[in-house]
């Protein structure tokens, strides 16, 4: 057995879920994991779920080929759901059994019935903003940690929008309720936040805007907020909030202050109240610890006891601001989040946002070299680490430096040729609101790439493909500049899976195409390696490549839309993509279901 499907063998077996294989009208179990084996080992030891009896289901889709789904109380215990998916297995028809789920539900009519816990998390999780700006001046941090108990999650939030001119929106709030439904009227308010903030992003207007829509909207009325517009060059801050507790500001010195926040009732409770704004200042090292109450509530204790709890908590995160690097600011605010856990749990949710101003901007970069192949080590390596001091992602940072190193490429093999080499200079440098610009200019010979280049010169579609977007001019040499904006992931707050390991990709060239060859889980992250390793080996897309996924165990939506963007490149520079995964296999299944088999060659 190979190493992908004993891993997924091994991960089956470990899975909280409970699983059955089973097959024939007789329901025999062919396997079943340890899950289901503390059930009873056969799925006859679970007769009813919801008042129907499992065997009956089972049955249903053996017959059928459909599958179903039941959602209730297991034998008058605890509430589980129970899915039967047909499994093509020769000629005797199969299926798999699922049951999540296990401990005691919720009671009738609750609108969180049928959501299972980790559902409410993901949900909010999913809601939240998939990336923060990243500037030269303010390094932000975002996390959200849901309640220990379902019932207790959901509602709160953060968000961080792009003003221009280098000033940001700060933002956190709590919507009324849990579950998804205030999951639901976060995501609402939050974009009536962000499309007010875009028209008018001043404290008071953006506050009064939110207290109309609030009024209109019953599940957003009475929600808290706190607003602020931070500008990163100079650490102005002007602020406003309405029934949401006051941000931390942590001095560079280490001190430690409550910004002044005037009372205010909470959103679409009191129709025309006033909307004080508040100023304050950020010197350079101190950070503003934003948080929803769920921070520092507690049943029992005083209020002032959680502020306490926060403050020393953030102090000591905080202890040292020439350490705080890009690579330690960006998991602070799940770094706080932490400390505040106690051996209770969360009774409620927590949100944090960081935004911490740098001591000292990051200078541009310039690289003064010659234009030989023996330069472009040094170029990646000055490159790689400015980059990120800056506090770029690997993912980002790999697809800049390929696009660079393109350029580079491209000056040291065709700006002086038939004559001596010269000059190359790289610089590097960020504008206020977070764009980065890299420009490569060389002094030797413009010369506009062939309409047919080959498997040569494609070198312009490739940077063309890695970042946002790519200017050349041929004015006294040769200039490329290439722009793309920066952006970080707020902190992983949920738990990756156990044993989770990411994919490995490499890329080998031995044969006549190129082939990517995948291993292991292809998540999300993985994702982003594999697109930028098909690039590259695909010169942007222009040259046949082929992908083998046989030893993909994880193979999530972010790679199936990798494969995709990739198959229609291909498909407009005249060539189809070759994807190599096992016949009945999960891979080869998921690209199937999602349509690729039309757009890829599937072997």
């Amino acid at each position: 057995m190979d190493e992908g499907p004993a891993a997924l063998v091994a991960a089956l077996e470990e899975a909280p879920s409970a699983l059955w294989f089973v097959t024939g009208p007789e329901q025999r179990t062919v396997w079943c994991n340890a899950r289901a084996r503390e059930l009873g080992g056969a799925p006859d030891g679970l007769p009813v779920v919801g008042g129907r009896p499992v065997s009956e289901i089972v049955a249903a889709v053996l017959r059928t080929g459909r599958p179903e789904t039941v959602t209730g109380i297991l034998d008058d215990g605890p509430r589980v759901t129970v899915s039967v998916r047909p499994l093509a297995s020769g000629a005797t028809p199969g299926a798999v059994l699922v049951v999540e789920g296990g401990e005691d539900g919720p009671p009738p009519g609750d609108p969180d019935a049928a959501v299972p816990g980790d559902a409410v998390g993901e949900a909010q999780h999913s809601l939240l903003p998939p990336s923060l700006p990243l500037l030269p001046d303010v390094r932000l941090s975002g996390s959200y940690h849901p309640a220990t108990s379902q019932r207790a999650a959901g509602g709160d939030w953060y968000d961080v929008v792009s003003l221009g001119h280098g000033r940001l929106a700060l933002v956190i709030g709590d919507a009324v309720g849990s579950g998804v439904p205030a999951a639901a009227a976060m995501s609402r308010l939050r974009g009536a936040m962000r499309s007010s903030a875009l028209r008018d992003p001043a404290p008071a207007a953006v506050l009064a805007a939110l207290d109309d829509f609030a009024a209109q909207m019953d599940d957003v009325q009475g929600a808290s907020v706190f607003y602020a517009v931070l500008d990163a060059g100079t650490g102005a801050l002007t602020f406003a909030a309405a029934g949401h507790p006051p941000p931390l500001l942590v001095h560079a010195d280490g001190d430690t202050a409550y910004l002044p926040v005037t009372a205010r009732p909470p959103l679409g409770t009191l129709p025309g109240a006033a909307t004080p704004v508040a100023r304050a200042q950020l010197e350079p090292g101190a950070t503003l610890v934003l948080f929803s109450d769920g921070a520092v509530a507690a049943p029992g204790p005083p209020p002032s006891e959680g502020l306490g709890r926060l403050t020393r908590v953030a102090r000591a995160a905080l202890a040292d601001p020439e350490a705080l690097d890009a690579t330690a600011v960006a998991g602070l605010a799940a770094q706080i989040a932490d400390g505040l856990l106690t051996g209770d749990g969360r009774p409620d949710d927590v949100a944090v946002l960081v935004a911490h101003r740098r001591l000292r901007s990051i200078e541009p970069l310039q690289l003064d070299l010659v234009a030989l192949p023996s330069a472009l080590p040094a170029v990646r390596r000055r490159l790689g680490a400015w980059l990120t001091a800056l506090g770029m992602g690997e993912q980002d940072r790999v697809g800049v430096m390929v696009a660079v190193g393109e350029a580079c490429a491209n000056a040291a093999e065709h700006a002086y040729r038939d004559t001596e080499p010269g000059p190359m200079r790289v610089t590097a440098a960020v504008d206020v609101d977070g764009v980065l610009t890299v420009t490569v200019h060389d002094e030797g010979t413009w010369r506009p790439p062939d309409r047919d280049p080959g498997d040569r010169g494609r070198g312009l579609l490739i940077m063309r493909q890695l970042v946002d977007g790519m200017v050349v001019r041929g004015e006294r040499g040769t200039t490329v500049t290439l722009r793309t904006r920066l952006r970080q992931t707020p902190d992983e707050e949920p738990e990756q899976p156990v044993g989770g390991t990411g994919a490995a990709i490499v890329v080998d060239r031995e044969g006549r195409s190129p082939v990517v060859r995948a291993s292991g889980d292809v998540d999300m992250v993985s994702a982003e390696q594999l697109r930028i390793r098909l690039l590259e080996a695909s010169h942007g897309g222009t040259v046949r490549v082929e992908l083998d996924l046989g030893a993909v165990t994880l193979f999530s939506s972010a790679a199936v839309r990798v494969v995709l963007a990739v198959a229609a490149i291909a498909e407009a520079e005249n060539w189809r993509l070759v994807v190599h995964a096992p016949a009945g296999g999960v891979t080869r299944h998921i690209l199937e279901v999602s349509g690729l088999e039309r757009l890829v060659e599937l072997r």
